[in-house]
């Protein structure tokens, strides 16, 4: 789960035309980050209301997205993106300058030469061609007036099979969860697939080929998408419609079970690393983990832990987002004393004010998942990491289990895999920053100990 990842919002844009044609263009550049490498492209046009921008991120399949904010005053150039804030100077014909979001900063230097990036692929992913049927398709969610695109797999051109969907964790994922450099649901598809199961597996609202706005859609949004795929593979005459699961990683495991509950028509959900406890403790919980595995002394964490759980708070009793910005700005610039070095005060507490207003964040922090998972009734099997720094494994699996037994559950499983981090790699600390630097995608080991609970539930 990219907890707080990148979120977008809806254009607004404000700007001093007098040195626009200099700025207007296609800007690439590299961004640099722990043990993995981002092309981002931003598209600066100019319209007569001023300059209006869109970002790329070609490597996550990202194209399109809306800058919220752009602002050029000769030479200093700015974008901000939701929670993301570009700042750079012009020089010439490159623009240097350094990328900000949730208190990181990177240098990223902008020019108008196309950035070729030589792909290493992992050594779990499939080569084509591959010894089973693969379809591109297109389904529709009505609700929401968007179409979702996306790949079915079968184990043959014919026949009726068992099948399910693989729903991704937070910020725009495409339809292999591509992140770090892997493509975890690429891997579980294949798998899945040569072990008899239909897959399908799509791009999220506003990504890839999927059509809608990424940037206003929260976590219930999101499950009406799943419905929809749900309701497509149910029109396929090569699928038992009877034995459809949902296999829902990281946020995808909080989805999973809205949709088990809402529809009565899922036969399994599978929670890879899903949540149990409500939103806002899983994120001072996440925090802590991830601070103490970097080795940050506990004064910092009680420290950053106290300012967090104050200004969570404040976002679950607000009904008024722009009082609530308010609110956030005056709180953030009296508790914060010390920001990354590069970053001003001002910048930092903006971008933070923004992340933590936006639609997603809102609906997150406030959402229990326990009182869903209390409902459902088909067979569940809840898998987490030992060593998962982002949803650590022992709160939530017990979280969830204690929600099942309440809801009189009769069929579920939860286990914890040793040495293994919130992507199910095998791994040494479980940081974020770690995941990029190994070569596994997915540990084998979940996915056999996954698929044999599966057929299980599918004889």
């Amino acid at each position: 789960m990219k907890i707080f990842s990148v979120l977008f919002f809806s254009l607004f844009v404000y700007l001093i035309p007098v040195h626009a044609q200099e700025i207007t263009g296609k800007w690439n550049g590299l961004l640099k980050v722990p043990g993995a490498e981002l092309r981002l492209v931003f598209n600066v046009t100019q319209t007569e209301a001023g300059l209006k921008s869109t970002m790329d991120s070609p490597d996550q399949n990202a194209n399109g997205i809306p800058v919220t904010k752009t602002t050029f005053e000769k030479p200093q150039i700015k974008f901000e993106v939701g929670p993301i804030l570009y700042l750079g100077e012009l020089k010439g014909d490159e623009i240097i300058g350094v990328f900000k979001q949730s208190g990181q900063e990177f240098p990223l230097n902008l020019s108008k030469k196309t950035i070729e990036k030589k792909e290493s692929k992992k050594s779990q992913e499939p080569i084509k061609p591959y010894s089973y049927f693969a379809e591109d398709v297109n389904f529709t969610n009505a609700k929401a007036n968007i179409s979702l695109a996306g790949t079915l797999t079968l184990p043959k051109n014919d026949g009726v099979f068992p099948a399910v969907i693989l729903i991704s964790g937070s910020g725009p994922q495409n339809r292999n969860e591509e992140l770090a450099g892997h493509k975890p649901f690429l891997v579980i598809a294949d798998y899945l697939t040569k072990s008899g199961f239909a897959v399908l597996r799509f791009d999220d609202r506003g990504v890839g080929n999927s059509t809608g706005n990424f940037a206003s859609a929260t976590t219930a949004n999101f499950a009406t998408d799943v419905e929809s795929a749900l309701s497509y593979l149910k029109t396929r005459k090569e699928i038992n419609s009877k034995q459809i699961g949902l296999i829902g990683h990281s946020e995808g495991g909080i989805i999973a079970p809205m949709v088990a509950v809402n529809t009565k028509e899922v036969a399994f959900i599978v929670l890879l690393a899903g949540t149990g406890i409500p939103g806002d403790e899983l994120l001072l919980l996440q925090q802590s983990a991830i601070s103490k595995a970097s080795g940050k002394s506990e004064s910092e964490i009680e420290k950053t832990a106290q300012i967090n759980q104050k200004a969570y708070q404040m976002v679950m009793d607000s009904q008024n987002t722009e009082q609530l910005k308010k609110e956030l700005q005056k709180y953030l610039e009296a508790v914060i004393t010390e920001v990354p070095n590069g970053m001003n005060k001002e910048q930092f507490i903006t971008a933070h004010v923004q992340q933590l207003t936006s639609p997603w964040a809102r609906y997150f922090l406030k959402y229990n998942p326990a009182l869903t998972l209390e409902k459902v009734k088909c067979p569940v099997l809840a898998i987490n990491g030992a060593k998962d720094t982002q949803v650590p494994s022992k709160e939530n699996l017990n979280a969830i289990e204690k929600a099942l037994q309440k809801g009189n559950n009769k069929d579920f499983t939860t286990h914890e895999f040793a040495n293994t981090n919130h992507l199910f790699q095998e791994c040494e600390t479980g940081l974020p920053s770690e995941y990029a630097t190994i070569e596994q995608t997915f540990s084998p080991i979940v996915l056999d100990y996954m698929n044999k609970w599966m057929h299980s539930k599918t004889k």
